[in-house]
C-alpha cells in the first residue's frame, strides 16, 4: 500500500483578504434665531447676552449668544458679539461653523462667516467641554447695523450652521436589498377614498361620510364600544353632533392613514386670544382626539401646538391642554410660562386664566417654585424666575433668556 502526503498548501483554500474603510463626514444642522426687540435689549451690558433655544445637532445641543453690547469689555459697546456654545456635556467635539446675518431687505446680501466653503489650516475647531464658544467679539459694528437692511422692524435674523465631525467604519456588504417604507396608509386611505366596502354612514351637519366600522374600532376605543360592545340597536347611519365635517374628516384622514392633514400641517397660530386659538383645526382635532380616544393623534396635536408656543399663546394654549388632557404640552406651557413669567403675566391670555383657571394658576405656582429650586441648586438656569418681575421680558416672541 501506499501513502501519498498531499502538502497542506494544495488542500486549503485561498482567504479573500477583509477590507473596510474609514469615513470622517460632518453631520449638519441649522437654526434660525429671530431677535425681536433689538433696541430694547441694547443697554443690558458688556458680556451680557441673549440665548437661543438650544437646537441639537449631531447629538449635541447648541445654542446662539447674541450680545447687544458686545463681548469685550475694552471694545465699548462699539460692536454687537455673536457666539455658538455648545451646550450639552461633550469633550473635544470637533465642529464647522457657520454663521449669517440674514438681510431682510431681499437683496441677498447677507454677511457669512463660514468654514464650510474654505479649508481651514489647523482642521476643524474643538471645542473642549460644556459652555465652549466659537464665534466674534466684533461681528458688526453696531452704529453700521442699526442704518443696515440687516435690521428691519427693529428685528434682527441670525442663521447657524453646524457640522459635527464624526468618523465611522464602514464595512461593506455583498449584498443589500432595499425595503420601502410600509404603504399601509395609503391603501387604507385609498379604502376611504373610494369608500369600497363601507358598512357604515356618518351624518356630519348634513353631511354623509361613509367608512368601515371594522377599522374604526381598531383605532379607537369609543368605535369599537359603539359597534361590538353596545346592546342598542345595529344603526346603519350615526349622527355626529359634536363635530364640524372638516375636524370629523381630518379625524377619520389619521385613523386610516395614520397621518395628519395638509390643513393640519400647514396651519399655524399665533393668536393671544383664547376663543381664536380653540377655534384652529389643530385644536379641534385635539378635542376630537380626546373624546374618541385616539392618543396617538391628541399626541400629534400635542406636538403641533407646541411650535406655536410664545409669551402671547401660551396661556391659551395652556387652558387647551387641561381641558383636553394633553399632559405632555401642558407640562410644556407650564414650564415655559414659569421660565418667561413677567412677560406672560402682562399677556391677555393671563388674564383669562387668572378668571377662569385657577387651578392652572395654582399649578403654574409650583412649577416656578420649582425653577426656583432649580436655579438655587445650580441647575442650570443662571437667573431667578421672580427677578424676571423687576426687568420684564419679551411680550411678542419666543423664550429670551438674558445671562451673564
Amino acid at each position: 500500500m501506499t501513502n501519498t502526503i498531499v502538502p497542506k498548501s494544495e488542500t486549503s483554500p485561498l482567504v479573500s483578504p477583509s477590507s473596510s474603510r474609514s469615513v470622517t463626514e460632518t453631520v449638519n444642522g441649522s437654526h434660525r434665531f429671530v431677535i425681536q426687540g433689538y433696541s430694547l435689549a441694547k443697554g443690558m451690558g458688556v458680556g451680557k447676552h441673549i440665548a437661543s433655544d438650544n437646537f441639537t445637532v449631531g447629538g449635541y445641543q447648541w445654542a446662539i449668544y447674541f450680545y447687544p453690547d458686545g463681548k469685550n469689555p475694552e471694545d465699548n459697546s462699539t460692536y454687537v458679539s455673536v457666539f455658538i456654545a455648545l451646550a450639552s456635556e461633550g469633550t473635544d467635539v470637533r465642529a464647522l461653523f457657520e454663521l449669517t446675518l440674514v438681510d431682510q431687505s431681499g437683496k441677498g446680501k447677507h454677511k457669512v462667516h463660514s468654514h464650510f466653503d474654505r479649508s481651514l489650516e489647523s482642521g476643524p475647531y474643538t471645542l473642549k467641554y460644556r459652555g465652549s464658544m466659537w464665534g466674534y467679539k466684533r461681528f458688526f459694528r453696531r452704529a453700521l447695523l442699526e442704518t443696515s437692511d440687516f435690521l428691519k422692524d427693529d428685528c434682527l435674523k441670525i442663521n447657524c450652521t453646524v457640522g459635527v465631525v464624526v468618523s465611522a467604519i464602514d464595512c461593506p456588504r455583498l449584498h443589500s436589498i432595499q425595503v420601502p417604507e410600509s404603504d399601509i396608509g395609503a391603501h387604507f386611505g385609498m379604502l376611504l377614498e373610494n369608500m369600497e366596502g363601507s358598512d357604515i354612514t356618518f351624518n356630519v351637519a348634513g353631511e354623509k361620510i361613509h367608512a368601515h366600522k371594522l377599522v374604526l374600532a381598531a383605532r379607537s376605543p369609543f368605535f369599537r364600544s359603539k359597534f361590538f360592545d353596545a346592546e342598542e340597536e345595529d344603526k346603519q347611519v350615526v349622527h355626529i353632533t359634536d363635530l364640524e365635517p372638516k375636524v370629523f374628516k381630518a379625524m377619520l384622514h389619521f385613523i386610516y392613514r395614520d397621518t395628519l392633514t395638509e390643513d393640519v400641517d400647514m396651519e399655524t397660530s399665533s393668536s393671544s386670544c383664547v376663543s381664536l386659538v380653540s377655534e384652529t383645526l389643530t385644536a379641534k382635532l385635539l378635542a376630537a382626539a380626546d373624546r374618541y380616544g385616539l392618543d396617538r393623534l391628541r399626541l400629534m396635536c400635542e406636538s403641533h401646538l407646541c411650535k406655536d408656543i410664545s409669551v402671547s399663546s401660551v396661556a391659551s394654549i395652556l387652558a387647551l391642554a387641561d381641558c383636553h388632557h394633553a399632559t405632555e404640552l401642558k407640562a410644556v406651557c407650564l414650564n415655559f410660562a414659569a421660565e418667561n413669567l413677567a412677560a406672560v403675566m402682562r399677556s391677555d391670555g393671563f388674564e383669562y386664566l387668572k378668571e377662569n383657571c385657577p387651578s392652572l394658576q395654582s399649578e403654574l405656582l409650583k412649577t416656578v417654585a420649582g425653577c426656583e429650586e432649580d436655579c438655587s441648586s445650580g441647575g442650570g438656569k443662571s437667573r431667578s424666575v421672580w427677578a424676571q418681575l423687576s426687568d420684564g421680558g419679551d411680550t411678542n416672541g419666543r423664550r429670551v433668556r438674558q445671562r451673564t
